[in-house]
């Protein structure tokens, strides 16, 4: 291959399917100007970047679209090559049609790694049915500060949840035969202040211990076969110049063998936003040199840039050779080189593409399947915060649905789903799935009750003049459904989502007078919120009758809130992120030291109101009868405990037990507590089970001061618990022996098995 036929399988180039089905155009950017692909694809071409999600198109016509520009990609260049097509798949395939998942701090909030590998499973058929091949998910950004805009995209503020969850994800992407691609590598979430892209200021052991381990387990466990870095430097150093972290560590530390893939215009940023690069040939340089194989979105600075600093003698042409193996290989292993591959989609396999206009409709990328799944996600994402006995609502007559997101069909997606990030900009094309309102879903739900609906106030407007209105009709009602949270919206256009960063936890707009007002009113109120970050909730964590924190729910969300709130669904999601006290103690993860708990040596309260974990239920649990067989172990042993768990109430529930460690002494400073081990168990009513807990003491291992990951010999605490603030049984541990120094090959997980118990005897 000539040098520039080596680069250009370097690079994608950003196209649109043509929704007449012909083949894709060059998008025109707001950031760059479309390349020439007549000039550009003799030499080949590396991806296609999000024909399906560019623009609104029939799935049929763009996989048409696709079929006929991978037919002219291989026809152009004189060794064959297709190129490889990626879609955004952060909560369902981001294309018109297709099913709007949860989002994944829904995911988080399931505690069911299973239910998201199904679901990931479902979306990677969807991607390779219409021609895609890579989808760049999952986000494992550990969330530090909840102003940040992208913690909707995050899976939870804890390491472990996000490493389990994400894992699955990926496992189910993978076996579905779709390139799952690792974000954001690493530390995009620890920004200052919560600010987009902002730099990031963690030390190398907050690194080590809270921001790598997702990423590392996932590479081993999840087999992923690309990663993305971040867009933000830590201590001066941009992810996308790290040959440490791209190559030393993830290469050749934990063994990553797949493509490293840079996230939109990255690479420019190195010389535009991080002045890191003096040119495009030297950001060209600095990123292929420490460890990135493809230019994404489009070709910039590994083009005619590349090829200059190669020609000058500042970057050896092994590199393009390392990176373009990385990447021919990933084909060959998709199947695109061999000798019998056909561009043509299963999708498409019975078609007849010269017929464009009998294609459309033929593809349905939102069956009843799908819709099913995403049902079940959401219901149990559903986080029932507080409820005083007022839910499920029974006999409510007259019932005051009040809020901005209470007849908005949007209110329940998250900004990477197509309706918000692209359909947005297309106002007259339908949204293209169904999209069913709170108001839609409660009148179905409780069909004997006279419903009034009051908007009162917006998302984030200072218009107040509805709240007297809204006032007038809690008064009317017996109970009032107050719906409030956010807008997602991409750079400002939104009060969640990727560059919708919040400078306090406050509610948007004036939403937060509408909630005092109505808890004024003298009816009971129930606070729904539909929003992709936790809020402080003022006077309604103690005041309101009930809350319940959904996290974008997806198409299906509004049902399953609906059905939370009627008793047709029990709720078991638990909170994958503290619900803060107060709006402007940041940061409140529960995953802090002693010193950033509350205390007199300072007058903020990060204390939440409530907890990393905490969810209630319909259901009654017992945990009972505790047994501790091994209490003490050396540092290359473990540890056995066990337990009784009964669903003692009238209702079919599930249980999360959830399994945290304390280091009262370290060489360095701890967590007070950490997430070692979860387990959801579902349980019908008058049944029990035995909990069975092996625990490593590798889960007891930290990053020392010698920048190794060592076991201390010493005293732990096992805290048994339905929350980071409900521990059930706390059990005192001891390690013995010398000091154990780790790897990446430790064990990450606890065992945890159930043994069914017989039922309790009916009086």
């Amino acid at each position: 291959m000539t040098l520039r036929e080596k680069t250009a399988q370097l690079v994608g180039v950003w196209v649109g399917a043509g929704d007449s089905g012909d083949e894709v155009a060059p998008h025109q950017h707001e950031m760059e100007q479309p390349p020439d692909l007549g000039t550009l694809l003799p030499h080949g071409l590396g991806q296609l970047t999000r024909p399906f999600g560019t623009a609104p198109v029939d799935p049929a016509l763009g996989a048409l679209s696709v079929l006929r520009s991978q037919q002219r990609i291989v026809a152009a260049n004189r060794f064959g090559i297709p190129a490889l097509a990626h879609e955004e798949c952060l909560a369902g395939f981001a294309a018109w049609g297709a099913t709007a998942y949860p989002v994944p701090l829904s995911w988080g909030a399931t505690f069911n790694p299973e239910l998201v590998r199904t679901m990931a499973g479902a979306i990677g058929r969807d991607l390779r049915a219409v021609g895609v091949h890579q989808g760049l998910a999952p986000v494992l950004d550990v969330v530090r500060d909840a102003r940040w805009g992208r913690v909707e995209e995050t899976i939870g503020e804890d390491p472990y949840l996000v490493g389990t969850v994400a894992t699955a994800y990926v496992q189910g992407l993978e076996a579905a035969g779709i390139v799952a691609t690792l974000k954001h590598f690493a530390g995009y979430s620890a920004s200052r202040a919560g600010r987009n892209l902002a730099p990031v200021s963690m030390g190398p052991r907050e690194r080590a211990d809270v921001v790598l381990p997702p990423f590392e387990m996932t590479v081993r466990e999840g087999r992923p076969r690309s990663v993305m870095p971040a867009y933000t430097d830590t201590d001066g150093l941009p992810s996308s110049a790290d040959e440490a972290l791209l190559t030393g560590l993830l290469r050749d530390a934990w063994g990553f063998t797949g493509t490293v893939v840079a996230d939109y215009f990255g690479i420019a940023f190195l010389h535009t936003l991080h002045g890191v690069a003096e040119d495009w040939s030297d950001a060209a340089r600095l990123a292929l040199t420490s460890g990135i194989d493809v230019e994404l979105p489009t070709v910039k600075t590994f083009g005619q840039p590349l090829l200059d600093a190669v020609g000058a003698g500042a970057l050896p042409e092994a590199l393009v050779d390392r990176a373009l193996r990385r990447v021919l290989l990933q084909k060959i292993r998709l199947g695109l080189l061999d000798p019998d591959w056909s561009p043509v989609p299963a999708a498409l396999a019975d078609t007849d593409p010269g017929a464009p206009e009998a294609l459309r409709g033929l593809v349905d990328l939102d069956p009843p399947a799908n819709r099913a799944l995403a049902a079940e996600i959401a219901e149990q994402a559903v986080v029932l915060l507080r409820n005083d006995g007022v839910l499920p609502l029974r006999g409510a007559a007259r019932i005051a649905l009040i809020g901005p997101n209470a007849d908005e069909p949007t209110a329940v997606l998250g900004c990477y789903s197509f309706p918000v990030h692209v359909g947005a900009q297309h106002p007259q094309t339908p949204l293209g799935i169904r999209l069913p309102t709170v108001r839609e879903a409660l009148a179905g739900e409780f069909p004997g009750s006279e419903l009034r609906t009051v908007r009162g106030v917006t998302v984030d407007g200072e218009d107040t003049g509805g709240i007297a209105e809204a006032v007038r009709a809690a008064r009317r009602a017996d109970v009032v459904v107050l719906v409030l949270g956010d807008r997602a919206g991409l750079f400002g256009r939104g009060t969640s989502g990727e560059g919708c960063d919040a400078a306090s936890l406050e509610l948007p707009g004036r939403q937060r007078e509408l909630l005092e007002a109505l808890l004024d009113a003298g009816t009971p109120v129930v606070l729904a919120l539909l929003a992709g970050r936790p809020y402080a909730l003022g006077r309604a964590v103690t005041e309101a009758a009930a809350i319940v924190q959904c996290f974008f729910p997806g198409e299906e969300g509004s049902r399953a809130l609906a059905g939370v709130l009627g008793g047709r669904v029990n709720p078991s999601g638990r909170l994958p992120v503290s619900v803060p006290g107060h709006p402007g103690v940041q940061p409140s993860t529960y995953l802090a030291a002693r010193l950033a708990q509350a205390g007199e040596v300072s007058s903020a309260d990060p204390t939440p109101a409530f907890g990393f974990g905490h969810g209630l239920g319909y259901s009654e649990f017992t945990w009972s009868g505790l047994d501790v067989a091994v209490a003490a172990a050396g540092t290359d042993g473990e540890f056995r405990l066990s337990f009784e768990l009964r669903n003692t109430g009238a209702r079919t529930g599930a249980e999360v037990v959830q399994l945290y460690l304390h280091d009262p002494v370290a060489t360095v400073v701890q967590p007070v507590q950490r997430l070692v081990g979860y387990r959801r168990i579902p349980l019908d009513t008058g049944t029990g089970c035995r909990v069975e807990l092996t625990l490593p003491a590798d889960l007891a291992s930290f990053t020392g001061r010698d920048g190794r990951r060592i076991v201390e010999p010493g005293a732990l605490e096992l805290r048994i618990s339905a929350s980071s603030t409900d521990a059930r049984f706390t059990v005192p541990l001891r390690l013995t022996g010398p000091v154990r120094p780790l790897d990446h090959t430790r064990r990450l997980h606890p065992t945890i098995t159930v043994q069914e118990l017989p039922p309790t005897p009916t009086p």
